[in-house]
């Protein structure tokens, strides 16, 4: 079943795609609704649950690579689970890896149709409305898949860059818009809150079986692309929260606690408190960008996910097949529920990451290494042996606790100081 690891090196661009990939997937919707969800409980302490997080994530990352040097090539996490803990892993790694990118994809459709549908009114004065909008945005950006890996790579390493482009416009244009005085807020007990969509802000995991054939099974290029890509996203996202919680207030009409309540990005709220016009416009191709590189990511491993769990050949008729599995139910949710993109993330999170791409990943290594005997020496291996794994089995599983919690109401006085409601399930439906 041990595959070995490629004697073949990628070349440093494919390589570097794969960490575009890794960081696009990661800097999508999820980093829009990072300073809200973040943003009630000040700078510092969002910056130390981020770490925990990034540290976290990047971790069962690592652990998913190491399961998949010991199967065939393009094993996607259907066949890791039902290999290495059988049909009832098998059947619970279907629903929660559905779970998370429908509902990721789900939230980014929504946004990034609100965002077309933003600039035809603001540009081309037209009106349509968000159900055109997200009908556009998902068959222009879901066709891109159907065009394969390598397209994909491409166009994903294209946006990339013009978002980091953007990105940079944005930071530099703003950072003398930033107010000291509003880094300097401190709600230590509230930042537990954020985790859920931290969680989700470092999500990508669910890409790894799509990576290690496209670097050909090369370890040392594979660790550069995650370590790499999440690494990169966490220098991003600092400088994100410093700009959006050094500008937008948490208090007031147009604070960050109100655009929590509202499950809306915190961009929409940045042109009521810049000076320069240039600001925010900056921002909503920034906004832009980044949704569609994450939709890709998302995407991308959805479809080699369907591919390998349904047994569809990636013909003609299997890509068409593909393609309307993933398009059908993500435009129909994008349209139908409103708030969608703020608690689909929430609940890809909290739900889906603490388990799927948290606890599982855990569990495979585990019983791989010490009861299947799969890990062979010289094979790659994540350090730290069983108290790491102890280690990140239980933040996860705590994670998990945390945001039953969260959705049941029972942390609701973490939210006091700003009377900001808790988010629930039942609120996508409102």
């Amino acid at each position: 079943m041990n595959k070995g690891q490629s004697s073949e090196t990628p070349k440093i661009t494919r390589i570097i795609a794969a960490l575009f990939l890794v960081a696009g997937t990661c800097i999508g919707g999820g980093m829009l609704a990072l300073p809200v969800a973040t943003g009630v409980s000040g700078f510092l302490p969002s910056i130390v649950m981020m770490v925990l997080c990034w540290v976290s994530m990047t971790a069962t990352a690592l652990l998913l690579l190491e399961v998949s040097m010991w199967l065939k090539e393009g094993a996607h996490i259907i066949t890791m689970t039902s290999t290495i803990l059988g049909a009832p892993a098998r059947a619970l790694s279907w629903c929660l890896y559905l779970f998370i990118c429908y509902a990721s994809l789900i939230a980014y459709t929504a946004a990034g149709g609100l965002q077309l549908s933003l600039v035809a009114q603001n540009y081309l004065g037209m009106a349509p409305s968000k159900e055109l909008g997200a009908l556009v945005f998902i068959l222009l950006f879901g066709g891109v898949i159907y065009l394969g890996s390598r397209t994909v790579g491409r166009v994903n390493s294209i946006l990339f860059i013009a978002m980091i482009l953007a990105y940079l416009g944005l930071v530099d244009m703003g950072i003398t818009e930033i107010k000291p005085e509003l880094l300097l807020a401190r709600h230590w007990a509230g930042s537990v809150i954020a985790i859920p969509l931290l969680l989700t802000a470092f999500s990508f995991q669910t890409m790894v079986p799509s990576l290690t054939p496209y670097l050909k099974s090369h370890i040392k290029g594979l660790r550069i692309a995650i370590v790499g890509g999440t690494f990169l996203t966490f220098l991003i996202y600092v400088v994100w929260q410093t700009l959006i919680l050094g500008i937008v207030p948490i208090e007031g009409e147009h604070g960050l606690a109100m655009a929590l309540a509202l499950g809306e990005p915190a961009t929409q709220f940045l042109r009521e408190h810049v000076n320069g016009k240039w600001v925010y416009i900056i921002s909503e191709y920034f906004s832009f960008f980044a949704i569609i590189t994450s939709f890709l990511g998302i995407a991308f491993g959805l479809y080699d996910f369907l591919a390998d769990g349904l047994k569809i050949e990636k013909n003609h008729n299997g890509k068409v097949i593909l393609g309307l599995l993933i398009v059908v139910p993500t435009l129909i949710s994008a349209v139908y529920f409103k708030r969608i993109f703020l608690v689909a993330l929430e609940a890809s999170g909290g739900f889906g990451d603490t388990v799927l791409n948290g606890m599982i990943p855990v569990l495979m290594v585990w019983w791989g290494r010490y009861r299947l005997g799969l890990s062979k020496q010289g094979d790659y291996r994540l350090i730290g042996g069983k108290p790491m794994l102890v280690l990140l089995f239980a933040f996860f599983a705590g994670a998990l606790v945390l945001s039953l919690a969260i959705q049941t109401g029972q942390l609701a006085e973490l939210y006091a100081p700003y009377e900001v409601p808790v988010h629930n399930l039942e609120s996508i439906s409102e």
